[in-house]
């Protein structure tokens, strides 16, 4: 039986940290709900960061206390939430995040902008952070950020990437995702890396997150499926972007991604309509055009 591809929808948290204009509660709100209605698998409600820095991600303890106050609401979804240090992660604990995401750039520029750390002290302490949240049985996403590529220092060995996957691997931890920061990926790194690390453990669960800043993402997509990964990072309107990175761009659409494997007859369950609905809305709220072909298009006639 052919392995269920899992969407995971990161344009509440990805795709609005950039935003300069603040999204209501009310309206955040709304639109987790109509991606819990479209059948998405994961959906990332937010990041635990300092409000003051992150404004947009002020409220995000407040939108898992309602969706853990209202399960009728929550469905069968999965609501995750990215945790920077130890801080954010009893913030995720006591406000009942399902799966903490969290990661280390392979990239000592950008560890040093995104974190003021070092990748190597990062990556101890994502260790620290994830172990403790496995102690207390919650489900646990480690990533290596800048994985293909770092829009400050150019290339990115392999062996520093491949390093820190076996660390996370040693640790204990079973869900790994290469998040490509900067855009930099193409298909035949992305074959080559995952391939590569299937061969750490047969039970190991990956993730790929690319965004399109050079208009490989669903590309970059295709070849991480063809490699066996599960867990596949997108945005709705293809919206977002890491504002930490020299030239951003944001996320492969989840539009444009839940098309393509329609296309390929899966995941036909996702209703596609309700997502295409949700990027017309971002387009009128943030008044202007969103990255996203299909929401534009709709989907080819089956």
């Amino acid at each position: 039986m052919e392995e269920k591809i899992i969407i995971h929808e990161v344009g509440l948290r990805d795709g609005l940290q950039i935003e300069k204009e603040i999204v209501p509660f009310e309206k955040k709100l709304s639109w987790a709900e109509k991606l819990i209605e479209s059948g998405i698998d994961i959906v990332q409600l937010g990041s635990f960061v300092n409000p003051v820095k992150v404004p947009q991600m002020a409220d995000t303890d407040k939108l898992f206390k309602y969706f853990n106050e209202n399960p009728d609401k929550k469905k069968n979804v999965i609501l995750s939430g990215l945790v920077l240090n130890e801080k954010g992660l009893e913030r995720g604990i006591d406000c009942g995040v399902d799966l903490f995401c969290m990661g280390v750039s392979a990239s000592e520029t950008h560890s040093q902008k995104n974190t003021g750390m070092s990748r190597r002290d990062a990556l101890e302490r994502i260790v620290a952070m994830g172990k403790k949240a496995l102690s207390l049985n919650k489900q646990v996403q480690v990533s290596v950020q800048s994985a293909f590529g770092c829009g400050y220092e150019g290339n990115v060995p392999e062996s520093v990437v491949y390093d820190f996957v076996k660390t996370f691997v040693d640790n204990g931890f079973k869900m790994i995702s290469l998040a490509d920061t900067a855009g930099h990926a193409d298909p035949f790194k992305v074959e080559r890396m995952f391939t590569h690390l299937s061969t750490l453990g047969k039970d190991l669960e990956f993730a790929c997150h690319f965004h399109n800043t050079y208009g490989l993402g669903l590309t970059n997509c295709y070849a991480a499926l063809k490699s066996g990964v599960k867990y596949f990072e997108s945005a709705f309107g293809g919206l977002g972007g890491c504002p930490f990175t020299k030239l951003s761009g944001g996320n492969v659409s989840t539009d444009d991604l839940v098309h393509l494997l329609q296309r390929m007859s899966k995941r036909k369950d996702v209703l596609l309509e309700k997502i295409i609905e949700l990027s017309k809305e971002a387009e009128e709220f943030f008044k202007r055009e969103m990255e996203s072909k299909i929401y534009k298009t709709g989907s080819i006639p089956s």
